[in-house]
C-alpha cells in the first residue's frame, strides 16, 4: 500500500494568537534561559550584583522620601506609601521598554533562525518578575522600620503581580508592533511613561487629587486600578476586595488580548524590517 504524504495546506493553519502561543509553550525552555541570560548579564561584573536590585529602589526611597516627606507629611509611612507604588511602577516601565529593545537586538537572530517572536517580550516580562520580586527584600526592610507590620492581605500579593505581569506584557507587544514601523515610538514612549508615573498617585496620596481631575487621572488610569491592587495589602494591609480585583483583571486581560492580537498578525513581518 503506497504510503500517504502529508500535504501542508496554508489554510488549516491555526489563527495566528493561537499558533503563537503553542509555539511558546514550546520554546518555553528558550525563555528559561533568556531570562536567566539577562539576569546574570545584568550583574556579571557588578560587584555587588543582585543587591544593586534591592538597593535601586531603596535608593530612590530615601531620595523622595527626603524630598517629599515634609510636603506629604499627613500621609502615614509615607516611604512605604511610595515604594509600595513606585516598585510595581518601575516593573512597569523597565519591561515594556526592555520589551520593545530586545525586540530590535534580535532582530539578527530572527533573521537566522525560527523562535516565537512574543519570546523576547515574555523573556522581558519574566526578567522583571525577578527583579520585582528581589526589590521586595528591602521593601520588607522599610516596612519593619517604618512599624508597617505585614497583614494577611498580602497572601493576594501574587495575583496582583501576576495582573502586573499580564498587563506588561500586553503593552509591551503593543508598543513593540508600533515600534517596528515608526521607530520614533521609542522615543515617544519615555516621554509617556515619565508623564505617565505623574499622572499615577505614586509619589503624591490620591486624596489631594481635584475631583474635577480624578475621572481621568484615576478612573480612566489602567496603572492606578493594578497599582492599588499591589498597594492596598502591602500598604494598607486591606484585601483589594472582589470588585477591585474584578476591575484589575479586567484591565490586564483586555490589554494582553489587545497587544497579543496586534502582534502575532505582524509577527511574520518583523523580520524584514527590524
Amino acid at each position: 500500500m503506497a504510503e500517504t504524504l502529508a500535504v501542508y495546506d496554508s489554510d488549516r493553519r491555526a489563527p495566528p494568537m493561537v499558533e503563537e502561543l503553542i509555539q511558546v509553550i514550546r520554546y518555553r525552555d528558550l525563555i528559561r534561559q533568556l531570562v536567566r541570560r539577562d539576569v546574570l548579564t545584568r550583574y556579571k561584573r557588578s560587584l555587588l550584583g543582585v543587591a544593586w536590585t534591592m538597593l535601586n529602589p531603596l535608593g530612590m526611597m530615601v531620595i523622595l522620601a527626603v524630598v517629599f516627606s515634609n510636603l506629604f507629611h499627613t500621609t502615614r509611612a509615607y516611604p512605604v506609601y511610595f515604594l509600595s507604588g513606585f516598585i510595581a511602577w518601575n516593573f512597569l516601565a523597565q519591561t515594556t521598554v526592555s520589551a520593545m529593545t530586545q525586540l530590535t537586538w534580535g532582530g539578527l537572530l530572527l533573521h537566522r533562525i525560527y523562535l516565537p517572536r512574543t519570546t523576547f517580550a515574555i523573556a522581558s516580562v519574566g526578567t522583571g518578575l525577578v527583579n520585582l520580586v528581589l526589590s521586595l527584600v528591602p521593601f520588607g526592610l522599610v516596612m519593619a522600620f517604618s512599624g508597617s507590620p505585614l497583614r494577611p492581605a498580602v497572601l493576594v500579593l501574587p495575583v496582583s503581580i501576576l495582573l502586573l505581569a499580564l498587563f506588561a506584557l500586553g503593552l509591551g507587544l503593543l508598543i513593540s508592533s508600533l515600534a517596528v514601523y515608526f521607530p520614533d515610538v521609542a522615543e515617544m514612549y519615555q516621554i509617556v511613561l515619565l508623564a505617565w508615573m505623574y499622572l499615577t498617585p505614586i509619589i503624591y496620596p490620591e486624596s489631594i487629587v481635584p475631583p474635577a481631575y480624578r475621572w481621568w487621572m484615576l478612573d480612566l488610569n489602567p496603572m492606578y486600578h493594578l497599582l492599588q491592587v499591589f498597594r492596598l495589602p502591602l500598604y494598607e494591609g486591606s484585601w483589594p476586595g472582589v470588585a477591585r480585583l474584578a476591575l484589575a483583571a479586567a484591565i490586564a486581560l483586555v490589554t494582553l488580548a489587545i497587544g497579543w492580537t496586534v502582534f502575532t498578525r505582524r509577527a511574520d513581518d518583523f523580520a524584514y524590517r527590524i
